[in-house]
């Protein structure tokens, strides 16, 4: 076997963390892990040229037993930009599911009428832009939102990974948006800057948009302080608080560009409680909601 070229220029990034350990919380029956990635296996599925890292491979056998161990039935693979507009990796882990996967997608401008359709029967739900430095920054605007029109079209939802500073920089932009857009990772804030921080209280006045919706995942992105990312804590219960009926949670496996600290994933699950104490606010973020946005 050939072995698979790296990309030119990529950084190579940790793989991770190898003894995730069963969590003490025991998750609803048909929990949904809306944040999730499929890595390659690049063999078979190669990175693309143009990807700004390159990871340690994390295909779907990967990813399937480490569900089995947190007591996840569901799982939506966000498509990972190291993969480009490929495909192949995220459809073939979704078809291998039993339909207990659903996907989002990334795109580029040679994507056709006919390539939604079949993503669309294929289980693909939404359109993901990174707005982030680190992978690329800012999408075409005319491109952006020709693909906006599409999803329409579609009932499909749109995915933004955005820096903190990007939500004050495009908050009317989003407000006008008329499909239902999630943000992910609780729009990437520091925890250290604070709730009153600007970044978060337009996160928080944004969320009184019935098409808002917000992933209270990536507690590892946003704390200051470092496991056990308690300080991530106040700013999930305050979205949590602002709009229950439109909150995702994911693991973020396998945990591409974290920085210093690699999260185990069994201590991220314990953060549930103490995000939603209530079992009926669990059950609507941990079910009800990715059942409804994703069509489970």
């Amino acid at each position: 076997m050939i072995a698979p070229s790296r990309p030119a220029g990529a950084k190579t990034i940790a793989p991770p963390d190898p003894h995730p350990r069963q969590p003490h919380f025991v998750l609803p029956a048909l929990a949904c892990d809306a944040h999730c990635h499929i890595f390659g296996p690049a063999a078979a599925f190669p990175y693309d040229p143009k990807a700004a890292y390159y990871p340690p491979d994390a295909p779907f056998e990967a990813l399937k037993r480490l569900h089995a161990l947190l007591g996840i039935e569901r799982a939506v693979i966000v498509h990972a930009s190291c993969h480009g507009a490929d495909m192949r990796a995220t459809l073939d882990a979704i078809a291998r599911s039993n339909g207990r996967y659903r996907g989002t997608a990334i795109i580029d401008e040679a994507v056709t009428a006919a390539d939604f359709e079949r993503m669309h029967v294929a289980g693909i739900r939404g359109v993901r832009f990174n707005f982030v430095k680190h992978l690329g920054g800012r999408p075409d605007p005319a491109f952006f939102h020709r693909t906006v029109d599409s999803l329409k079209a579609l009932g499909w939802h749109l995915i933004l990974h955005l820096d903190a500073t990007d939500i004050v920089e495009f908050q009317d932009l989003l407000r006008k948006i008329p499909v239902p857009i999630v943000i992910d990772h609780m729009a990437r804030i520091k925890a250290a800057d604070g709730l009153a921080q600007k970044p978060f209280r337009v996160l928080l006045e944004f969320m009184k948009n019935e098409n808002a919706w917000v992933k209270v995942c990536g507690a590892e992105r946003v704390s200051s302080l470092g496991p056990p990312f308690t300080d991530a804590l106040p700013f999930a219960q305050a979205l949590i608080a602002a709009a229950p009926e439109r909150i995702l949670w994911g693991t973020d496996w396998p945990h591409p560009n974290v920085g210093q600290h690699m999260p185990n994933d069994g201590d991220l699950v314990d953060l549930i409680p103490l995000m939603a104490p209530d079992l009926a606010t669990q059950r609507r973020i941990l079910v009800d909601n990715p059942a409804r946005l994703y069509g489970f």
